[in-house]
């Protein structure tokens, strides 16, 4: 392994100063002094929200933000072509205004009009708000040429275990797309090109009261026909709107709490048909429950919820375990996905010390009851506060107990210089019959900016479980540089063997873990469509606490982008595992045993703009000392901006000295949109290892953001005998927002 490591170290460096001499000189992004300035013009009469903005007298008063910056395809250049954008406000709104003039408008690409889909694969428009201006945290908001609605809550200026599909499930920290506020926009659309007007409720936002206020501010346009993306703000390679630290500033902002409070009850009936329980019983129920939010300050709020229910969630992506260690499903749930940035500390998807879906749900995925709860969140100066308190009912049948979920977080920012320091106390306490029945962990964590392009942070922690003697701590430190397209990490995160953290996530018990990434972007010129190749290497490493090597990965590869959008990953990994207890991959067993092997790989992904587009990642080599072929992707498939599709595989062929297996997992999802508010959508799963095949169809029609009418039908069924229909269930449910300070 040393051996490896130094080669594959070596010749990634020798890989970096290569194409370095092709590479396209880039501007430095502009630093705090002379960032852009907007000056936010109050509005004494409300515009009309149609879309229309040339012709609007009012709107002709503001004055223009114009001059975007490209980001691709040819960096530091102005936006390629006229974009307008005007921003003012109300008593109880927030305006922008934006003109995305086209001399091309019959290549204006819309495809997808549901909320919260993708805007980076169409002609769109978006912009970020730091409304606390510290550089760290802000709302994200954007549209179509349709007007389709798009916002997302962002956090440690989007770091985080977050994903940007929406479907995929929400985050803990970073860009929280499952934030759903209520607010309006309108487009229109003719020979100039698009434009578009948001109105956004004051009492929608979180921020400081009071005269003179700065919020950081930046805008982002995509021309699709050019595959374009161009800033208000210049930004450096690797970054985006994002970046809050890097964002211009809106002054004459003068503001007042305009009050929040909502009511939103819901009433739903549910039909349940179990064959494998009694295929002869359906069972019919009703159930109703309230939330509650009010708002104590513009920077605090309060949520209360009764008889929690979340029937409209779409189910869960099946898996498959290929290894010996937890498979991660991410939350999907709004009450929990709500400012859960605020209570993010630990390594997502390794560490996360506290996991939301352990509240509600069962180990195994069933669904516990959840009486209900409270939360307290927001700001306090520059202080981020969360208090949240659940309860959940016991489930005689599955040995579940009542038990009480709370966790208490604090989180200062330093205002100006990216830093932080934070605590963390999360706590389960069990109200059944049980005694000494709870599990607490008490955290630290912080961030250090060093200027605009480093940064050092890190958690310590420790748990507290009756019966377990063993050490229990954990935690980590990580240092990182990311400027004008460099990209450099290095870290180390040590979880001891007794670290017992029940409401949260671990991926494996027991671990010391070294990890690097050193990776160059590099805009090259000359080389025809070639746009941006990105070389790197990267190793992580998993030792015991018998100082075992348990898992090594090595990952030595190159991106090659283009400027159609179509992209090309190639690289090699070095791995090797340490099995010290047998285990099983579908019905074949892996050994015990130290396990060295090579693979390639290959990633392909088209031009997402094209009505049909996909993605491809093969692995090729050895695997447990056998071989696997191993086949992932996802195709996607749209006509118009109504109906969306999109096909997803993961196809692995195993072969081992104890036998081959093949394991298969398979997803099709559909979506018609008939408007942004009014959505059909379905998901179709099969899973061979399980043997399940599942379907879940969903439709919605919105009144407001996560309100409205859901019907949600779901079936399983069991392959060994498919005529059976293992679980059907049938939901109706409706939910109402009432805003009381309107």
């Amino acid at each position: 392994m040393p051996l490896n490591f130094c080669k594959a170290l070596f010749g990634a460096f020798f890989l970096l100063g290569s194409f370095g001499l092709t590479a396209q000189n880039t501007p430095t992004a502009n630093n705090a002094t002379n960032r852009p300035h907007y000056q936010a013009v109050f509005l004494e009469e409300e515009p009309v929200v149609d879309g229309e903005i040339r012709n609007e007298a009012l709107w002709q008063s503001v004055p223009v933000a114009r001059d975007l910056i490209q980001l691709r395809p040819n960096y530091g250049a102005l936006v390629s072509e006229k974009t307008e954008v005007r921003v003012a406000y109300s008593k109880t709104t927030f305006y922008v205004a934006v003109i995305c003039y086209d001399s091309e408008p019959e290549k204006i690409v819309v495809s997808d009009s549901r909320r919260d889909a993708d805007l980076n694969d169409e002609d769109s428009f978006l912009f970020i708000i730091d409304t606390y201006n510290d550089q760290q945290n802000g709302f994200l908001f954007g549209t179509n040429a349709q007007g389709m609605e798009y916002d997302a809550q962002i956090d440690n200026e989007g770091k985080g275990n977050f994903n940007t599909n929406r479907q995929q499930g929400g985050v803990i920290g970073g860009t929280n797309l499952n934030w759903d506020a209520s607010w309006t926009v309108k487009t229109q659309m003719g020979d100039y090109g698009w434009s578009a007007e948001f109105a956004i409720p004051l009492r929608s936002l979180r921020f400081a009261s009071g005269d003179n206020k700065v919020w950081g501010l930046n805008f982002r346009r995509n021309i699709s026909k050019n595959t374009e993306t161009a800033y208000w703000t210049t930004l450096p390679l690797g970054f985006d709107m994002k970046r809050l630290s890097l964002a211009g500033k809106l002054t004459g902002l003068n503001l007042r709490n305009p009050g929040n409070l909502k009511l939103i009850p819901y009433a739903l009936t549910r039909i349940v048909n179990d064959q494998a329980v009694d295929p002869n019983e359906t069972n019919t129920d009703f159930e109703a429950g309230l939330d509650v939010k009010y708002s104590i300050t513009p920077s605090l709020t309060l949520d209360l919820t009764y008889n929690t229910d979340f029937a409209q969630v779409e189910v869960d992506d099946q898996q498959v375990n290929l290894d010996r260690f937890n498979l991660f499903f991410p939350e999907k749930r709004a009450f929990f996905l709500e400012n859960a940035g605020q209570f993010s500390v630990g390594s997502p998807g390794e560490v996360d010390l506290f996991f939301s879906r352990r509240i509600g749900i069962a180990n195994d995925g069933s669904l516990v009851p959840i009486i209900g709860g409270a939360r307290l969140s927001g700001k306090i100066g520059q202080t981020n506060v969360g208090l949240l308190s659940m309860f959940t009912e016991d489930v005689e049948e599955a040995g579940i107990e009542e038990n009480n979920f709370s966790v208490a977080r604090v989180n200062h920012n330093f205002g100006g210089t990216r830093s932080s320091l934070g605590g963390i106390f999360i706590n389960r306490a069990g109200l059944g019959s049980i005694e000494d029945d709870y599990n607490r962990v008490y955290a630290i964590d912080g961030k250090w900016g060093i200027g605009n392009k480093a940064e050092v942070s890190g958690f310590i922690a420790k748990s507290t479980t009756p019966g377990i003697e063993e050490k229990d701590h954990a935690f980590k430190i990580l240092g990182n540089y990311d400027w004008n397209g460099w990209n450099l990490r290095a870290g180390y995160t040590e979880v001891a063997p007794g670290f017992n953290p029940e409401v949260g996530f671990l991926q494996r018990q027991e671990f010391r873990k070294p990890e690097f990434l050193i990776l160059k972007a590099h805009r090259v010129k000359n080389m025809g469509n070639l746009l941006e190749i990105r070389p790197h290497v990267s190793y992580r490493g998993y030792w015991n606490f018998d100082d075992q090597l348990i898992t090594s990965f090595l990952h030595i590869d190159n991106h090659w982008e283009f400027k159609s959008g179509f992209e090309v990953h190639t690289g090699i990994n070095f791995t090797a595992e340490r099995v010290l207890n047998p285990f099983q991959i579908a019905d074949v067993t892996v050994p015990t045993g130290y396990y060295k092997n090579e693979e390639l790989q290959l990633v392909v992904i088209t031009n997402p703009n094209n009505a049909l587009s996909f993605s491809t990642r093969t692995l090729i080599g050895g695997y447990f000392n056998g071989d696997r072929i191993s086949n992932s992707g996802t195709a996607n498939f749209r006509i118009g901006d109504k109906f969306v599709s999109s096909l997803t595989m993961s196809h692995n062929d195993i072969k081992l000295e104890t036998g081959n297996t093949t394991a298969l997992v398979g997803g099709l999802r559909l979506a018609y949109s008939f408007t942004p508010r009014i959505f059909l959508q379905s998901l179709i799963q099969r899973n061979n290892v399980s043997e399940i095949t599942s379907a879940n169809i969903r439709f919605g029609w919105l009144q407001s953001a996560n309100t409205g009418l859901f019907v949600v039908f779901n079936i399983v069924k069991d392959d060994n005998d498919f005529d059976l229909l293992n679980n059907r269930t049938f939901t109706v449910k409706y939910t109402h927002r009432f805003d009381l300070l309107r």
